[in-house]
């Protein structure tokens, strides 16, 4: 194990370029708003286990899409603070997309990004259908 690896640079992707189904995405993005989803603690056992969902208005110079921020991903997603996401997936709900880092990405506050998040274009609420297609 002498040979070093080295980490391959990170291909940056714009909210505009996220589709259905996809994985992997690494972004730089600011968050807009927050609001809590879902917050119930749960005793399982000798500690109590807390559950925080919420979900946030994220967005770079090309549009926003709605962030699934799970437990310690919530208390990060401040207004105004702009946030890099590694290893990010797109989570379907409801037909629209959603954007979550689960256990293999990472969530880190990033520094102040000079760009103006476009608003009028929310990649959530776009609305899609799944396709069965049958090749012959």
């Amino acid at each position: 194990m002498a040979e070093s690896k080295s980490l391959r640079k990170p291909v940056f992707t714009k909210v505009d370029q996220l589709r259905p189904g996809t994985i992997g995405h690494t972004l730089t993005v600011k968050v807009v708003n927050k609001k809590m989803v879902l917050q119930k603690g749960r005793a399982d056992g000798p500690q109590v286990r807390q559950m925080r969902i919420a979900e946030c208005l994220v967005g770079d110079e090309t549009g926003t899409i709605i962030f699934t921020a799970r437990n310690e991903q919530v208390d990060l997603m401040k207004e105004g603070t702009t946030i890099t996401l590694r290893n990010a997936k797109i989570d379907m709900f409801k037909g629209s997309m959603r954007l979550a880092v689960d256990k293999w990405g990472r969530v880190e506050v990033a520094e102040p990004a000079n760009f103006n998040v476009k608003e009028d274009n929310n990649l959530s609420l776009i609305e899609y259908e799944l396709v069965n297609v049958v090749e012959e």
